[in-house]
């Protein structure tokens, strides 16, 4: 240990013991030994911080201001060999993550990337599902944590991560592709691509909210599938921008006529019994 924070362990402790010999006990050193350490700092420091008496000691008016800081350091001192130590414990762990794809491809691997620099051995296991499955499988602990979309439907811990936009997504050359922001009623005219994300899809509550419906061609839970279909001509669709990161050939997007967003997240079940990796993965989420 730092010989100074050795001398500030024994000046806080003579304190709030009252005596060198006492202190020492706690300190398992010898009373010699921490009055030295204290008569090391006042020499040091130029400063009397204690009173001696045959009944003990007590602070003067220098050591009064001086103690807070002394009890400060010494306290983080303890937290930082409390975290080594769990760091160092850390060498094993499996965290199993339920995602839906764009999630999984644009976000995870970022992630699981930065987290791995603290903690490189940690092993992950990722399932793909819509949002109710998530939350399902969260509920019955079958994953740890999972990709939601806000607010989730049962009670759960959640952090919020990203607002997402939604965007009508079109061919090259497609007539509404001169439209800056397309109205939904325009889209009630084409043929429309739906990607499903649960039992309803982001794009079918836009269409309940105007009182129309899409004129639904293909329906599929994977983004990227109704992308590629959308890149070969077979209709138009309302996807989050996530998936359109990609970057894939042969579309354009337009804003909405009135912008619509999903709130993106992740929860988890706050629980005694969940594991270092775990804690530690979701500590590092919340301060990302």
């Amino acid at each position: 240990m730092d010989s100074n924070l050795q001398k500030y362990r024994a000046f806080a402790a003579a304190v709030e013991q009252g005596s060198f010999t006492k202190a020492a006990q706690v300190l398992n050193y010898t009373q010699s030994g921490v009055s030295r350490m204290i008569s090391d700092l006042e020499r040091e420091w130029g400063l009397v911080l204690l009173e001696r008496g045959k009944s003990g000691v007590r602070l003067t008016g220098d050591g009064r201001k001086l103690l807070p800081l002394v009890k400060n350091i010494c306290g983080e001192h303890e937290k930082l060999l409390s975290r080594v130590n769990e760091m160092k414990g850390l060498k094993s762990g499996l965290i199993r993550i339920g995602s839906f794809s764009s999630a999984a491809a644009h976000w995870l691997p970022n992630i699981i990337r930065e987290f791995q620099k603290d903690y490189p051995d940690i092993e992950y296991e990722l399932l793909l599902g819509d949002y109710d499955e998530i939350e399902q499988w969260i509920r019955e602990g079958k994953v740890d944590c999972g990709f939601l979309r806000l607010p989730a439907k049962g009670e759960m811990e959640t952090i919020f991560l990203e607002q997402d936009r939604l965007l009508v997504v079109l061919p090259e050359g497609h007539p509404l592709a001169e439209l800056e922001k397309i109205p939904v009623s325009a889209i009630t005219e084409e043929p429309f691509l739906l990607l499903k994300n649960g039992e309803n899809a982001d794009a079918l509550e836009i269409f309940g909210r105007s009182m129309s419906a899409p004129k639904v061609r293909f329906t599929s839970e994977d983004g990227f599938a109704v992308l590629a279909m959308v890149e070969n001509g077979l209709g138009i669709s309302i996807l989050p921008e996530l998936i359109l990161k990609r970057g894939s050939r042969g579309i354009v997007s337009r804003e909405l006529e009135i912008p619509v967003y999903r709130n993106l997240g992740i929860g988890w079940q706050e629980k005694q019994s969940a594991s270092l990796a775990v804690k530690r993965f979701m500590e590092y989420l919340k301060y990302r």
